[in-house]
């Protein structure tokens, strides 16, 4: 009779039987791990909890699951919490993790229920704190730890462990999927506990922690300055523009993006006033706060590139770092909490000298996820996709490469090529919306890496306005660039190939 079910059970496409009830796991003994809650959750009843991230409403198609809340403390400062979801039935025999944006500071739920809906055991974590701002980290170095890489290899093993004892068996595949810090966590992963994970997808990773906040405050020690210099945003569409239209053209093809900024050399003076300030010009001072945008952040010693500049065709985005009257909350906060630990440090002080330095020094590979050699993740199979728009405004979208290019040197580029991706998306913004071809399934571009050992040459993404598609182009494996073929409509990927610049 047993095994009848269990033939029933596989030809219906079900998970095995279960090995635990769900309310079971409540007494699962863990390392530094106190479970509050395992309770089964029937399908289309999840609600999150008030203050978590995601649409309430947009969870009334999940399957039933078991969700496990649980507290980690692996040191005496440590109060991190995890949810681990897993599906009652149609379990993929995979696990996926998902990460947090900025500071974290709570439980991504409706990345959760994403991976859930796709047949993935689940986990998250508030990485050690509530609230998205850096205060938690004044006088809490262990806090610190947990949010820049401890929480997410705690939970990572805490979760692998209660998957074992619901299922019977281990994930036989382990994934993590996620943006902009959630990038980063990712990357953590790979360079700090390579056997986490065997594959792992970092969208607009915030590589370089540090330095992004200084690259945030270099915009806004020249165009947060005084009033006279801050561009109002209603003359961003108008600087937009004519960076478009000097630029469009430069990777052969015209069609309203941007495709490779670094051959744009679109100098924003050519947009001063003749005479009195309008609506259709900028201001001698507004022309030097555009300079700096679109220049690297630079130490003034030695003139070498702290950070890689906002790109042309950015500009709709310019807001988020230079609206005034203050900077980027995360960059402020870094140096604020982390780096002087003084809640009354005032950003205009900083030297992008000693300043940075000391961040670096203060820092000491506690959330800069900038370390190259990752030989020991790609030695056992693992593997790395990474995808950044080129008119992000929250992470300068050059680092990207630049991490890339550092492994590349230090692991050589046949290894990199074998088990490393880059995607830059023209025209996409932070971890997707933009004027480009901003929608794409990355996930399902590793799984056939990873699972059917198909390297993804190109993958291809779409825009939409008002839910229709109205154009389709491939993402290039960096340093290759969409090449239009010479005929065919331009908003359809068939049309393009992807060749070196």
């Amino acid at each position: 009779m047993i095994a009848s079910k269990v033939l029933l059970a596989a030809a219906l496409g079900a998970a095995p039987m279960l090995s635990a009830s769900c309310e079971s796991l409540a007494s699962l003994t863990l390392p530094d791990t106190t479970i509050t809650s395992a309770e089964q959750v029937a399908a289309g009843a999840f609600t999150a909890p008030a203050g978590g991230r995601g649409n309430p409403n947009a969870y009334k198609d999940l399957p039933a699951f078991c969700r496990l809340a649980a507290t980690l403390k692996p040191t005496s400062d440590s109060d991190i919490k995890i949810e681990v979801w897993l599906p009652m039935s149609g379990w993929n025999k995979k696990y996926q993790a998902v990460g947090n944006g900025a500071w974290a500071g709570s439980i991504a739920y409706s990345d959760l229920a994403k991976a859930l809906r796709e047949g993935y055991a689940t986990s998250s974590t508030d990485t050690g704190h509530t609230g998205g701002n850096g205060r938690f980290a004044l006088g809490h170095p262990e806090k610190l730890a947990d949010f820049g890489w401890r929480s997410e290899h705690e939970m990572t093993l805490k979760a692998k462990a209660v998957i074992a004892a619901f299922y019977g068996e281990a994930p036989k595949l382990s994934y993590w999927v996620s943006c902009s810090s959630g990038g980063k966590q990712g990357l953590k992963e790979a360079q700090r506990f390579p056997a986490d994970y065997d594959a792992v997808v970092a969208g607009a990773p915030v590589v370089n922690w540090t330095h992004r906040a200084a690259a945030a405050l270099w915009v806004a020690q020249g165009a947060l300055k005084d009033e006279a210099h801050i561009i109002p945003a209603a003359k961003l569409p108008m600087i937009h523009q004519a960076a478009i239209a000097a630029c469009d053209e430069t990777d052969g093809l015209k069609d309203g993006l941007i495709g490779d900024p670094a051959r744009c050399k679109f100098d924003p003076k050519v947009l001063e006033c003749k005479g009195a300030d309008g609506p259709s010009c900028l201001t001698s001072a507004q022309v030097e706060s555009a300079r700096r945008i679109y220049t690297p952040a630079t130490n003034p010693r030695t003139g070498g590139i702290i950070s890689a500049r906002y790109e042309p065709g950015s500009e709709l985005g310019w807001r988020v770092i230079a609206g005034g009257p203050n900077p980027l909350g995360a960059a402020v906060d870094h140096f604020k909490f982390v780096v002087f630990k003084d809640p009354d440090w005032d950003w205009r002080t900083i030297n992008f000298d000693s300043d940075i330095a000391l961040a670096d020094k203060v820092d000491d590979g506690t959330i800069n996820a900038i370390n190259p050699d990752l030989s020991a993740f790609t030695g056992h199979g693992g593997r790395l996709i990474m995808y950044q728009g080129y008119t992000d405004t929250n992470i300068p979208p050059g680092n990207a490469i630049t991490y890339y290019e550092s492994v590349e040197k230090k692991i050589g580029a046949a290894k990199t090529s074998e088990a490393v991706r880059l995607y830059m998306a023209p025209g996409m913004n932070h971890c997707g919306g933009g004027e480009g071809p901003n929608s794409f399934d990355m996930l399902g571009a590793m799984e056939r890496w990873v699972e059917d050992k198909s390297a993804p040459d190109a993958i291809l993404a779409s825009h939409s306005t008002e839910g229709k598609v109205d154009r389709t182009r491939p993402l290039c494996p960096y340093p290759q660039v969409a090449k239009y073929k010479g005929s065919g409509s331009i908003d359809d990927a068939a049309n393009f190939s992807c060749r070196l610049p």
